[in-house]
């Protein structure tokens, strides 16, 4: 096992492409980091350089103490497993695992023993003389990963190796992975635009965007405290609201703009110091759906009313989506309007609410879980 650093890489392709910019990180020893981000932002790219797959056009990649810019990708002592399977289909379970050590010369009979010990870890032992087309996508996967648990290499670096696999079968596998991890306690970098694998199965996630990474923080630290408005529409599912708003004071106390309604902040000391300096200036207001309950709260300042104008009943919890006759601060508004500005917010609801669409409902506002940014910068006000 061993460190892995990235400082100040930087990846531009022919033509002038800028993949990577300047992106610095570590992944402490056996710690599971996972890279996410929209396509097109660079993860893929940041894995690959890491790998020795592609070429860094500047900055350092140090795995372990040593420097691997200029070392090529066998002798990085790390193992990849990619969104495809990568299976020989000629040979068996056994020797698809075997391979990677067979042609590194390893005795046959420590082949066999790293073979036998990795597929009792995998579950996988009575697969071991079946070939590739006759296993389910769960256990080809399980097989590639079994591939890479040979070797016992320093790092795993896996780019999206679920997005092949069904819905459930993806659930099934991200707890496995993580139970896997936790055993084998192996450095472990991951790739993924899926930010619930993100989070669920990483000790710190880096989101990343426009090929630099905009936070880096452990998921529930992300989730709660945001760095910027990019961050803050990106995680959670549903995603935040975010909506352009007004800081008003008014007898010492600060409201802050829903749409026609105003919310006032908790008394001093604020929860957001620095959201003083915005008085009578306008900011991005971020409420997550969770924020928002069905009924009023016992301060009428911390309530909106609002018409039903869809109701997603998921069993355990409802996802009701209404107007706030606010401007959305999204880049890319869920629903489009003829404006294309008007901000669609979503509540997520206990699964017995009766609501229907066109009714009129009142939400309460949890103001403590508030979140303010610049309009300009686009960063958190603290």
């Amino acid at each position: 096992m061993a460190t892995i650093s990235l400082d100040r890489v930087t990846k531009v392709f022919d033509g002038g492409a800028v993949a990577v910019r300047e992106v610095s990180l570590t992944i402490i020893d056996g710690e599971f980091m996972v890279l996410v981000g929209p396509s097109g932002s660079g993860k893929s790219t940041v894995l690959r350089m890491v790998a020795g797959l592609e070429e860094a056009t500047d900055g350092t990649i140090r795995i372990g103490e040593r420097v691997v810019n200029d070392v090529a990708p066998r002798d990085r002592d790390i193992a990849m497993v990619f969104q495809s399977y990568a299976l020989y289909p000629h040979m068996s379970v056994r020797d698809n695992m075997g391979f990677p050590l067979r042609i590194r010369r390893v005795r046959r009979r420590a082949v066999k023993e790293r073979v036998a010990q990795a597929a009792q870890i995998l579950g996988i032992t009575e697969l071991l003389d079946r070939r590739p087309r006759q296993l389910s996508g769960g256990q080809r996967q399980r097989v590639a990963m079994g591939r890479s648990i040979v070797r016992e290499p320093q790092a795993f670096l896996m780019d999206e190796p679920l997005s092949n696999l069904d819905a459930k079968l993806r659930v099934e596998m991200r707890a496995y992975i993580a139970k896997l991890h936790q055993r084998l306690e192996t450095t472990t970098l991951y790739v993924t635009h899926d930010q619930t694998e993100a989070m669920t199965m990483a000790d710190r996630v880096a989101v990343m965007r426009d090929g630099g990474v905009e936070q880096a923080d452990r998921p529930q630290a992300i989730y709660e405290r945001p760095a910027n408005v990019f961050v803050a529409g990106f995680i959670g599912s549903p995603a935040m609201n975010l909506v352009h708003s007004r800081i008003d004071a008014v007898n010492g106390a600060l409201y802050a703009a829903l749409g026609e309604h105003r919310l006032r902040l908790p008394d001093r000391p604020l929860r957001w110091p620095g959201l003083g300096r915005y008085v009578g200036k306008d900011v991005v207001l971020g409420v997550r759906p969770e924020g928002l309950s069905e009924g009023r709260a016992s301060d009428p300042e911390a309530s909106i009313e609002v018409e039903a104008a869809l109701v997603e009943p998921l069993g355990a919890e409802t996802i009701l989506h209404f107007d706030a006759k606010a401007t959305s601060a999204r880049a890319e508004p869920i629903l489009e309007t003829e404006d294309g500005h008007a901000a669609h917010l979503t509540a997520r609801l206990g699964g017995q609410t009766t609501i229907e669409a066109g009714e009129r409902i009142a939400l309460a506002v949890d103001v403590e879980r508030l979140h303010f940014f610049d309009p300009e910068t686009g960063a958190a006000i603290a």
